[in-house]
């Protein structure tokens, strides 16, 4: 009975940090001030802040939260592995290389930046994935390469950057992680590829957990492993992807959430996917807003805020690793 109410009280959590995400900031607004501003019926100061600078900032934290937390469920779901993630498996750092690099390389052409970043994350998923086959590696060993090669992508990211110093103003930012400048124009083709991964994800919840339980048990049950394994990557790499093109490197958030939906929900990942991505939504959303407010009226990058949350969260799983208390 308990588990139940987890969707409508996260559904509720959401309002509330949607709420607050329009109506603080540097320039406080009532609840009043701040549906009028939304439908258009205040001031114009009012329309502009609402309509124009907050309600993109709101919407790109809730589609990348909620797509950064279900890549992070279907990465650890198909690897079976709880500490993949990922910015770990070099998923973030992929797309985060080929969103620069066609920035560099075609600048002015910004609408393919998020069919880049998507071909980016996939690369690097498969890559680590073809690592893992080939050497048959344990589940700690993995992690430990999806970070190597997330520093190799992170330092060709580097090397981009200081030989095309002006291909993005916002380089910094963008490596940080952050939705400063969002417009809701440049959410557009992004959230409709997190709506189709979203989908597609929630479609193959059976698939996923029949995999989670490990490649001989999905053989022994006559699940096509190959096929849905690239299928569950290809998916994740579509979420991460189109996330990073307009967030940038956003960390943690495909590893925390997912535990902590578990913790809610169980393992199945028929509650996992949406209770995840509730969860993730409200997380980067609400530490979006945290960012904002702390240092009023300067601005905190996101990704900071949650690179503080998620370095201690990955040590305590490491520690419970090591312990044996983790899967």
């Amino acid at each position: 009975m308990a588990k139940r109410l987890f969707v409508p009280g996260l559904i509720a959590l959401l309002l509330a940090v949607a709420l607050l995400s329009l109506a603080l900031g540097s320039s406080g607004l009532s609840v009043g001030e701040t549906i009028a501003g939304l439908t258009g019926r205040g001031s114009a100061a009012q329309v502009a802040i609402v309509r124009h600078v907050r309600l993109p900032r709101l919407l790109a934290g809730l589609l990348a939260g909620g797509a950064l937390a279900v890549s992070g469920v279907l990465i650890q779901g198909v690897l079976s592995n709880p500490l993949a993630g990922p910015n770990f498996m070099g998923v973030n750092s992929g797309a985060g290389l080929a969103a620069i690099l066609c920035a560099a390389l075609l600048p002015g052409r910004t609408n393919l930046v998020p069919g880049a970043a998507f071909l980016g994350a996939l690369a690097a998923s498969l890559l680590v994935f073809a690592l893992a086959r080939r050497t048959g590696a344990s589940r700690i060993t993995l992690v430990l390469a999806g970070v190597a090669i997330s520093s190799i992508l992170s330092a060709l990211i580097d090397a981009v950057a200081t030989v095309y110093p002006d291909a993005l103003l916002n380089a910094n930012a963008f490596l940080v992680g952050g939705f400063s400048g969002v417009t809701l124009s440049s959410l557009r083709l992004p959230g409709a590829l997190i709506a189709i991964g979203l989908a597609l994800a929630w479609g193959l919840h059976q698939e996923l957990d029949v995999l989670s339980l490990g490649e001989e048990v999905a053989l022994s049950l006559g699940l096509p492993v190959r096929r849905y394994r690239l299928a569950l990557l290809t998916i994740s790499a579509l979420l991460a992807g189109a996330a990073v093109s307009f967030a940038g490197l956003l960390g943690f958030v495909g590893l925390m959430t997912p535990h902590i939906a578990r913790q809610m929900v169980g393992g199945g990942a028929r509650g996992l996917i949406p209770v995840s991505a509730l969860l993730g939504a409200a997380l980067v959303a609400g530490c979006d807003l945290l960012a904002r407010l702390v240092f009023a009226p300067y601005e905190f990058p996101v990704g900071i805020v949650l690179s503080l949350l998620g370095g201690p969260f990955f040590l305590t799983l490491l520690l419970r690793q090591r312990g044996g208390r983790t899967g």
